[in-house]
């Protein structure tokens, strides 16, 4: 793949930390190049620390979009000048487009998820999902999930600096969708084993296990695994968690972020270029 910078050159990327692991650049920067658009993408190494400053000077140079991941995803909605409708409800923005000046915060995670769930050929549409988290990618993927017709969800987090917005967004499925929500405490172990045992998926939406904190498993008690159980894991590096390996060997039927990845970034793609991603050909070269 060649990548030719021009004067006209438009600039994309990821803000995050960590993110030297992603696979995002050769993704859209491939499907920059398949469709002959003068854009690339590139990666920065951004926390919440400084992620005001870094937010400014991309606008000011005229940016076209970009993404944000963990831990930037919520602190974006309180920088973007616009939400969109699913940004304003989950609360997380994990894709900006820079609208002549105006940066319009939108969320494509749970729309990357779902689209993940079908490619892995199941159908959670009716049935229950338990959820482990409350931040960005988890509340993209309980919302979608919610509007999408799951008929239950049971989300597990710790009372951090996301809780009382998981509360309001509970509260908010339960009014607006024919989904049923509910948030318990993660250290909930009774109730926890009580809920995997009613649900057809149980997914990790947290950053546990992440490279490079690999050998860390959110789910402790092992004998919620079980043969018809789908275990996933938004984390795609690497590329099976220890939750995954550990579901994987007691029978279950197990599925990682990649899908996620490649879905929600064809969405930002279409965001910022209103094109659609070759998500075929990005597929075959990339998540083979």
């Amino acid at each position: 793949m060649s990548i030719n910078i021009t004067g006209h050159t438009g600039l994309t990327g990821l803000l995050g930390s960590p993110v030297s692991h992603s696979i995002s650049p050769a993704m859209h920067n491939a499907a920059f190049e398949a469709l002959g658009l003068d854009y690339v993408y590139l990666c920065f190494d951004v926390d919440t620390s400084n992620l005001k400053t870094a937010v400014e000077g991309l606008k000011a140079l005229g940016v076209k979009g970009f993404n944000c991941t963990f831990p930037d995803k919520n602190m974006m909605c309180e920088l973007a000048d616009e939400l969109s409708p699913a940004a304003e409800m989950i609360g997380a923005v994990n894709t900006v487009l820079n609208n002549g000046g105006r940066l319009i915060g939108h969320n494509t995670d749970g729309i990357g998820y779902m689209m993940s769930v079908k490619d892995a050929g199941y159908n959670i549409i009716g049935k229950k999902m338990t959820l482990l988290g409350a931040g960005g990618a988890a509340s993209a993927i309980c919302a979608q999930a919610a509007i999408d017709g799951v008929s239950e969800i049971d989300i597990y987090s710790i009372k951090d600096e996301f809780w009382n917005r998981a509360v309001h967004m509970v509260d908010s499925i339960n009014k607006k969708t024919n989904c049923k929500a509910s948030l318990y405490e993660f250290n909930d172990s009774t109730s926890f084993k009580a809920s995997v045992a009613s649900s057809a998926i149980l997914t990790n939406g947290t950053s546990v296990g992440l490279a490079p904190k690999q050998d860390n498993c959110p789910v402790t008690d092992l004998s919620v695994f079980r043969q018809e159980l789908i275990v996933s894991d938004v984390i795609y590096n690497p590329k099976e968690t220890k939750l995954l390996r550990l579901a994987r060997e007691a029978g279950c039927n197990t599925f990682n972020g990649m899908y996620m990845l490649l879905y929600q970034g064809a969405e930002a793609f279409k965001i910022w270029t209103g094109m659609d991603m070759p998500v075929s050909e990005i597929k075959e070269r990339f998540f083979a």
